[in-house]
């Protein structure tokens, strides 16, 4: 059942985007902008409820109160091609920093370009990021919400964190707080895997880390929050789901914590 519910919920979702995308894309390109990211929003939404009906994944969103007014950079932990849409409902205007080449896709580009994401090519240098700051600046000045993943890319569950230092010069350069967000997606839809699995996860906002750190501080400091409360959710998810399938890594970390006497 569960091949067959993957299978078919990995149909609805990409029809799901087309279609949206297609239909409502009128709409979209003649309201103003921050009206439009409704669609979007809603997108996302639906993408929950296809997981829930079909799958039978549900999340809970935890420490909303935590989300300060404003201009900010929220930092989720980044497992699945889920945390990518997933917290867009309870975010007023957020942005990415995202390649370039998803500018080149036909209508999804379109949608990218109509809500003023950065691109940038990820081997760019000097003068290239520069411009990208500058554009950074200009939508945390308009109270917008810059969404950036610590580590880079898509890791396990459980993996030995590999934080990339860029995020630091953002927040020195950018001077707002950041919001660390600890999530285990990845547990439910594996990266690089079509199945989906059920159960429920926890998705928890911590407090946000204030400007004004030396850079070196603001990274230990995050990796040290963002780390402990994802091992706390690893095995709160691990407890609760005692059906979901686990990568080595989890079980790797999952003895380590175990050892400690944390698990």
């Amino acid at each position: 059942m569960i091949i067959l519910r993957s299978i078919l919920f990995n149909t609805l979702f990409y029809a799901n985007l087309v279609l949206q995308m297609v239909l409502l894309s009128p709409y979209y390109f003649l309201a103003s902008r921050k009206k439009a990211f409704a669609i979007p929003k809603n997108w996302a939404r639906s993408n929950h409820w296809l997981m829930e009906k079909v799958v039978g994944t549900t999340f809970t969103v935890e420490g909303l109160e935590n989300i300060p007014e404003g201009g900010y950079i929220l930092a989720p932990k980044h497992q699945s091609l889920w945390d990518t849409y997933a917290l867009l409902p309870w975010l007023d205007d957020p942005v990415y920093i995202l390649k370039r080449e998803l500018m080149w896709i036909p209508i999804f580009g379109w949608y990218v370009a109509r809500q003023k994401m950065i691109p940038v090519d990820r081997g760019a240098r000097g003068k290239v990021m520069v411009k990208v700051m500058e554009r950074a600046k200009q939508e945390m000045a308009a109270g917008r919400q810059l969404i950036i993943y610590p580590e880079g890319t898509r890791r396990p569950a459980g993996a030995e964190p590999a934080y990339k230092y860029g995020i630091a010069r953002i927040y020195r350069d950018l001077d707002v707080p950041v919001v660390p967000v600890a999530m285990h997606p990845g547990l439910f839809w594996p990266r690089r895997k079509f199945l989906r699995f059920p159960g429920h996860f926890k998705v928890r906002i911590l407090p946000p880390i204030e400007p004004g750190l030396d850079p070196d501080v603001f990274y230990q400091t995050l990796v040290e929050k963002l780390e402990k409360a994802s091992d706390e959710l690893l095995i709160e998810t691990v407890r609760d789901n005692p059906q979901v399938p686990l990568p080595p890594t989890a079980v790797q970390r999952l003895k380590e914590l175990q050892a400690k006497g944390t698990a």
